[in-house]
This record gives structure tokens, sequence and C-alpha cells, in this order.
């Protein structure tokens, strides 16, 4: 049994990755912020089917908090063996109008959180000799978005970082890849109309919207001992929308 530790896992994609984990038998840390009401639920949801899961409290922004998840995981059950940073927020404002705060705000929440858990669960992984590291992008990551200069650059960052760590730890048997989704429904899709759903819809080569599980397969595939010798990639879960 690994231990798998996700955050931003109550609800959208790290809810359906912590579905396909658990139900494959690892037992699961499903790490919240604020949504205690939907982690708490997810949990209840897979206890009852027979498998390991347990709610974890973190602002994984806050470099001292993440100590704290961590420390508890490790007097728990060692340490954590796969980590999926999925935390993120998204902003849709134009550059000009960008404050210091979205711009720092952004950062810690979608770029720093990634450094902070990695930097945690590293010393673990290393003493084993295995681990698996995913990290959750963006499709503007890899191309830009009008309108989300500091979204893309923060995910953009995420790419870097995993392309570089990946060089590291390749010799302590631990692989770092990343993936990137494009249109998913989910709440960071909310915001937008029908008419701008079906307009993207029509943009992407497969005529539709991804799913969380489309991107929560794509994530336990990269997890999987038969992904050993995939590492420093971002595979892309987008219908096409981006083509690289």
């Amino acid at each position: 049994m690994r231990n798998v530790l996700i955050t931003g896992g109550s609800k959208g994609i790290g809810a359906a990755a912590a579905r396909l984990f658990a139900c494959q038998g690892d037992r699961v840390f499903i790490n919240y912020c604020h949504s205690e009401q939907q982690a708490f639920s997810l949990c209840e949801e897979l206890q009852k089917q027979g498998c390991q899961a347990e709610t974890i409290r973190a602002d994984v922004s806050d470099s001292a908090e993440i100590h704290n998840m961590f420390t508890v995981i490790e007097q728990t059950c060692g340490g954590v063996d796969v980590l999926v940073n999925n935390a993120g927020i998204a902003q849709t404002k134009l550059f000009t109008d960008l404050t210091d705060d979205d711009w720092e705000r952004m950062i810690r929440t979608n770029l720093s959180s990634v450094f902070y858990c990695c930097r945690a669960a590293l010393p673990y992984m290393i003493r084993q000799k295995f681990g698996r590291i995913i990290n959750v992008s963006s499709m503007w990551g890899q191309i830009g978005g009008s309108c989300e200069v500091h979204y893309s650059a923060a995910k953009a960052g995420v790419i870097g970082l995993t392309k570089a760590l990946a060089m590291e730890e390749g010799l302590s048997g631990i692989t770092v890849n990343c993936v990137a989704p494009g249109v998913i429904r989910t709440d960071m899709t909310k915001h937008l109309t029908e008419d701008d759903l079906l307009a993207l819809c029509d943009e992407t080569p497969t005529g539709t919207l991804g799913t969380p599980e489309d991107v929560a397969r794509a994530i336990v595939f990269l997890a999987a001992d038969r992904s050993a010798f995939i590492t420093g990639q971002t595979l892309g879960v987008n219908g096409g929308f981006v083509v690289s």
C-alpha cells in the first residue's frame, strides 16, 4: 500500500484522483484548506467502500502549514510515496489591472506550494529510493492565456520546476512529471457562460470539454510502476487544444 497525498483533493480533479488511487488500494490523504465539508464527505464515501482515506487540512501557500502536514503524515505512516500537487486558484483579469496581491497570491498558491510540498516530501522519498511526484499545471502554462498572465506564469513555472527536479532526482528512484489539463468542467470553469463553453468545445479537436476523471487517469498512470521510465514530462490532457 502506497501513501498518496493529493493537495486540493476535496473536489474536481483532486477528488477524482483520490477516488482512483483509493480504489486501487492506496492510502489517500485528502488535503483541503477551505472545503472541509467536501473533503469529509469524500473521505466518508471512500471509507464506506473499504478504502483507506484520511483528510488533512493545510494552506499549501504557507510553508509552515506544509511542514506541519508532512509531520502528521510521517507520524501516521512514515511518509508520502506519491505526491500530487493539484491545489490551485484561477483569476481572469487584465494584466494592467493586476495588483501586487493578485500576483503574490497566484504565485504562492500555484507555484510556491509545489516547491514547499516537493521539498517536504523528498527526504523520505530519497531515503527509500522511490517516489512519484505529479504536478498539475495547465495548457495555459504551455502557451499562455490572455487575461490570465499571472496564472499562466505560475503554471509555466510548475512545468520548469518539474523538468529540473526530474533531472536532479532520477538517480534516487524518483520520477517527477506534470499534467497540463485543457478546459475541464470544474469549479474553475463555472464562471464561463454556456456560449463560452460551446466556443471552447468548437476550438477543441475532440469537440468536447474534459472531465476531472480524464485528468485523474493521467495522474494515476504517471504514478504507476509501469511509468517508471517516464520523468520530466508534461502530459497534455486537453482534447488536442494544444499539440506540442
